[in-house]
């Protein structure tokens, strides 16, 4: 992995651990291990695909499945997209939390999601047009996620920045 990709890697650990640890003061059962496993594993392959143009997702989820490690496999799966259908009202996921917290990274820098959609936008979604219905959709489910993971906890997300800042 190239070192920038390490640090925002280590970075979305950081944030995930955080959050995980306030989930489950207040009654989630999020195993702290795989969130750790799964944040700092999340773009295990993006350095590659950046030449080869392949999914990062996927392939990490490969990668990870051939090693042996299913759980956190499906985790770097659903780092840019969670399943459709497969959300708890009630509970937040390992690979829900992962997905959230990457998006809260922008490269090295805790940022509100607004940010780094915008980030996103500008770096991929108008270069490659297809992206566009999709994109929205993804936008519109972290605002539901983020709703989701703190209406259970006692911080609010501009807290995760201070924090980080």
């Amino acid at each position: 992995m190239l070192p920038h990709i390490v640090r925002h890697s280590e970075l979305v650990t950081d944030v995930a651990l955080l959050i995980a640890r306030k989930l489950n003061s207040r009654g989630q059962h999020l195993d702290l291990a795989l969130v750790e496993a799964g944040a700092l594993l999340h773009d295990i392959t993006k350095t590659i695909c950046i030449k080869t143009k392949e999914n990062h997702a996927e392939t990490g989820g490969e990668l990870l499945t051939s090693l042996g490690y299913p759980g956190v496999a499906d985790i770097v799966r659903q780092h840019i997209c969670l399943d459709q259908g497969s959300s708890d009202p009630n509970a937040v996921t390992e690979a829900e939390l992962i997905n959230y917290a990457d998006k809260r990274v922008k490269h090295e820098e805790v940022v509100g999601i607004e940010e780094r959609f915008q980030d996103v936008l500008e770096r991929y979604v108008k270069k490659l047009p297809g992206l566009g219905a999709r994109f929205e959709e993804v936008q519109l489910e972290t605002q539901l996620l983020e709703q989701k993971i703190f209406s259970k906890i006692d911080i609010t997300p501009e807290q995760i920045n201070n924090i980080f800042s």
